[in-house]
Parts: C-alpha cells; structure tokens; sequence
C-alpha cells in the first residue's frame, strides 16, 4: 500500500481517462467524441464566447456610451512630497530623473506634479503639468517650475 492510497480525502486526484486504448477499455475507437461533428475533429477549439449558434451574449447586449479611454492622454502623477524626499536641493529635477529615481511608472503621455506633502528644498522642477498648490509650494521653497510640451 502507498501512502497516496491512505488519504481520501479533496485533494485526491481522478485517475486520468486512458483514451485511444481498444475498444475493450470503453474509451476506444472514437475516443469520446462521438461520430462525426466538429468536436470530433482534430485541432477543433471553439471560440471564446461562442454559444452554439444562438446569438451570443456580447451582440445581444445593448452597447451604450462612448470610451475614449484608447487616445486619451496618460498622466502620470508624482507628489511634491516625494520629489522633495528623492533629490538633493538645488537639483534641476527632469521627467527622465523622475522615471530614473520611479517616481513616475508605468506608459504615460505627460507628468503632472501634485501638492501632497512638504518642499523643504529649492528645486527646480520641469514637467507638462503643475497643479496650483504644487506651484505655490515649489516657489516658496525658493523653487523654479518649468513647464515642457508634450512631444
């Protein structure tokens, strides 16, 4: 007796079925498949959302509103409160700094810094976009904003 033979329990697996193998095995002959019919054949996948012929979910619901999601412009935030804690004062801090260092991830089309957290440090910052208390706060650290177009 094996140890695998005393434990009955969920995480005991289905003996696999043995197809192909004479028609004594039950499982010869046409292996399953029936006579005839796509499935029968090989290399036969159905594909996804196929319902047998009967209109499939995805074209029976109505499809609503507008997604503009494919050309819309990627932003990528980074806080003022990170950029202060990353670079040493008197940087002249870049979106390629800001990629280098992982303040900003991901695909993106532009960079926009945000207020959060505290500037202790004169920096000067390039980016697209700046929001209004990211501004306020650069500048009264000593700070420079530069803003980039998009390229």
């Amino acid at each position: 007796m094996m140890i695998d033979d005393v434990h009955q329990g969920i995480h005991t697996q289905k003996p696999r079925k043995r197809i192909g193998r004479g028609i004594g095995s039950g499982h010869g002959k046409t292996s399953g498949r029936g006579h005839k019919g796509a499935k029968s054949r090989a290399g036969y996948a159905r594909h996804f959302g196929h319902e047998g012929g009967q209109m499939p979910l995805f074209r029976r619901v109505a499809k609503r509103g507008f997604n503009n999601n494919e050309f819309a412009v990627k932003v990528s935030e980074v806080n003022v409160g990170a950029i202060n804690d990353a670079f040493e004062a008197g940087t002249n801090v870049t979106p390629e700094m800001l990629v280098t260092k992982g303040l900003a991830k991901g695909r993106f089309d532009v960079i926009k810094i945000l207020g959060d957290g505290e500037v202790s440090k004169k920096l000067t910052v390039t980016a697209h976009r700046f929001s209004a208390s990211a501004e306020q706060k650069l500048t009264a650290a000593g700070g420079t904003v530069n803003r980039v177009d998009r390229a």
